[in-house]
């Protein structure tokens, strides 16, 4: 009974003030119109001309399980580039679960997706290399894919989200990616598409993607060595990749540990996803502080990757999320960005024990850190008691 109250107290986020910009439904909808004819026409008038590049597959090839000797090779290949983090563990106090956190915001580029990337560009042959690499990224993915091509010496190219935190896009262009900025919606079509207008090389797509994946379950095997006695996993959901990656070596070896996703509620499509029984789209989207997470929808390959692995979703306001962004920097002196701290915020809800996932330890993945400070400090003092 302690626990829950106490989890409870530090969860509920009680008299904290939102801090969330909603543009209007009118404009968002004839802006969200306005980019997507615009962007089939170019599309439609470059297409026809373009001479340079691997031609994109007619047809991707099916959805199959990331296998455990393809994880245990990534973690050879990605070694000198991706780092093997921290598992700490959270000292809350008397009457709280046994949280772990998994560092990822330690990172090179303080965000896993490094993993992902560089296993992906490890992978691509002389010639693919020789024409350059691109991806399509809100920051994380970006920065990977930029900070892999530099060290294999490729040109990159990042269709990036014109309203991530600007700390991101500096980043990804000091790591030498030329970017092309889009908005949201373009660049949430271009991912369905896996082509953008005027941009040329080989396509590394930020989480439906095996080598992709595969690099991101390099931390599930690390995960199950620094803590084998976990009774749950959580990690922050947007795309997909990093909890497919997680749970496929999770799984693989400890079938019995329970994978749960987190998503604030402005963007929780997978747990609708769950509740339906199929991919769903999340009109009530809205952007927020949670810039590395929450899609406006499941797309259906990765609900094909996630549904037979991930447990369940729990989702999260952003009044908690903003409280487990306190907590860490308060108790552990870690600075994490907003989807960092969804796997937290979800943890102390305490439906992880109320679904059975037994008393072991809870290892929250804190996927990144790539937050702008001035929002970071705003967040500090909206939380302040």
């Amino acid at each position: 009974m302690a626990a829950s109250r106490s989890m409870a107290q530090l969860s509920s986020g009680e008299g904290f003030r939102p801090h969330l910009r909603q543009p209007s439904a009118a404009t968002s909808s004839h802006k969200g119109r306005r980019n997507t004819l615009w962007r089939r026409l170019r599309f439609a008038l470059t297409s026809q001309s373009r001479s340079e590049g691997p031609a994109m597959p007619a047809t991707l090839a099916p959805v199959r399980p990331i296998e455990i000797a393809e994880i245990r090779a990534a973690v050879a290949r990605i070694k000198g580039t991706a780092i093997r983090t921290p598992l700490v563990k959270l000292e809350l106090g008397a009457g709280f679960p046994d949280i772990r956190l998994k560092l990822e915001n330690l990172q090179p580029i303080n965000a896993y997706k490094l993993r992902g990337a560089a296993n992906a560009v490890a992978l691509l042959s002389d010639e693919e290399r020789k024409l350059g690499v691109w991806t399509i990224s809100a920051g994380n993915a970006g920065q990977g894919v930029a900070f892999a091509a530099r060290k294999a010496g490729a040109p990159c190219t990042v269709v990036a989200i014109e309203t991530a935190p600007k700390a991101k896009l500096e980043r990804m262009r000091a790591l030498g990616a030329k970017l092309v900025l889009v908005s949201y919606e373009e660049a949430w079509n271009a991912l369905d598409d896996r082509a953008y207008p005027g941009v040329e090389g080989t396509f590394v797509h930020p989480f439906d993607d095996d080598a992709f994946i595969a690099g991101h379950a390099t931390m599930g095997l690390e995960i199950l060595e620094d803590c084998p006695e976990a009774a749950a996993v959580i990690c922050g959901v947007g795309g997909g990749g990093l909890i497919t990656g997680v749970a496929s070596a999770v799984k693989a070896e400890k079938p019995a540990i329970k994978v749960w996703a987190a998503e604030p509620d402005t963007a929780a499509p997978f747990a609708r996803s769950l509740e339906m029984g199929s991919p769903q789209k999340y009109p009530e989207w809205q952007a927020s502080f949670v810039d590395g997470a929450g899609g406006q929808s499941v797309f259906p390959r990765m609900w094909e990757r996630m549904q037979p692995l991930v447990d369940g979703s729990i989702v999260v306001t952003l009044d908690q999320t903003r409280r487990a962004l306190r907590l860490m920097a308060e108790k552990a002196r870690i600075i994490a960005e907003g989807a960092g701290c969804l796997p937290l915020a979800a943890a102390l809800t305490g439906q992880i024990q109320q679904k059975g996932a037994g008393d072991g330890p809870i290892v929250c993945v804190v996927s990144g850190g790539n937050i702008d400070m001035t929002t970071f400090c705003d967040i500090l003092r909206e939380t302040a008691e």
